[in-house]
C-alpha cells in the first residue's frame, strides 16, 4: 500500500490543477489550491525516494502533472504577465520553451521515453516559477521573472548537456556535475 502513496500525491496535483482551471485567479481559494499543488510536487518525490518506491511510471506521472500544472498557470497568470513584462523576458521564455520541446523530442527519439530529468536546477526553476504568484503580491514582477528566466535557461542548458553526453537515459542524474558518476554507474551495470 505504501508504494502507491507518492503517485496518489501526484494525482492530487492533477486534480488540484483541474480545479484551478475553474478558480478565479489571485483569490484566497486560488492560493490555497495552488499551495496544495505545490506541496504535492515536493512531497511525492520525497516520499518516493524515502520509501524507495521511485518508479519510471511515477517519474512520468510527475512530469505529466508538472506540465499540466504549469500550462494551466501559464494560462491563468498570462494576462497579468502580458501587462507587465518586457519583450526581452518573453523572448527568453519562448526560447527556453522551444529548447525544452526540442529536448523532449530528442529524448523521445533517442530513448523512446517521454520524461524530463529531475535535476537540481530543474527543481530550482520549478520553485522560482511556482513563486511568481506570491511575488505578485509583494515583489516586483519583472525582477521575479528575470530570476525565473536565468534559472530556467541554466536548467534547460544543463538538461540538454546531460542528454547529449549521457551514455543512456537516466532519471537519477541530478546534475551535469554528476554526469561522470552517472555514466560510471551505467558502465558498472552493463559490465
Amino acid at each position: 500500500m505504501l508504494k502507491y502513496i507518492p503517485n496518489c500525491i501526484t494525482s492530487i496535483r492533477i486534480i488540484g490543477t483541474l480545479i484551478l482551471i475553474f478558480t478565479n485567479t489571485f483569490t484566497t481559494d486560488f492560493y490555497v489550491i495552488y499551495t496544495i499543488c505545490g506541496l504535492s510536487d515536493v512531497l511525492d518525490g520525497l516520499l518516493a525516494r524515502a520509501t524507495k518506491n521511485s518508479t519510471e511510471f511515477g517519474a512520468k506521472l510527475d512530469s505529466f502533472a508538472d506540465l499540466m500544472f504549469y500550462l494551466t498557470m501559464f494560462m491563468k497568470i498570462m494576462p497579468e504577465l502580458i501587462a507587465h513584462l518586457p519583450i526581452l523576458l518573453w523572448c527568453v521564455a519562448f526560447t527556453v520553451i522551444g529548447v525544452r520541446l526540442a529536448i523532449y523530442a530528442f529524448v523521445a527519439i533517442k530513448h523512446r521515453v517521454f520524461a524530463a530529468v529531475h535535476t537540481y536546477m530543474n527543481k530550482l526553476t520549478g520553485l522560482t516559477i511556482f513563486a511568481i504568484p506570491y511575488f505578485m503580491l509583494k515583489w516586483d514582477l519583472v525582477i521575479a521573472c528575470a530570476i525565473v528566466a536565468v534559472t530556467s535557461s541554466l536548467a534547460t542548458l544543463e538538461e540538454l548537456m546531460i542528454h547529449l553526453f549521457a551514455k543512456r537515459y537516466d532519471t537519477s542524474c541530478k546534475s551535469i556535475f554528476l554526469l561522470k558518476k552517472c555514466n560510471a554507474t551505467v558502465q558498472e551495470a552493463e559490465g
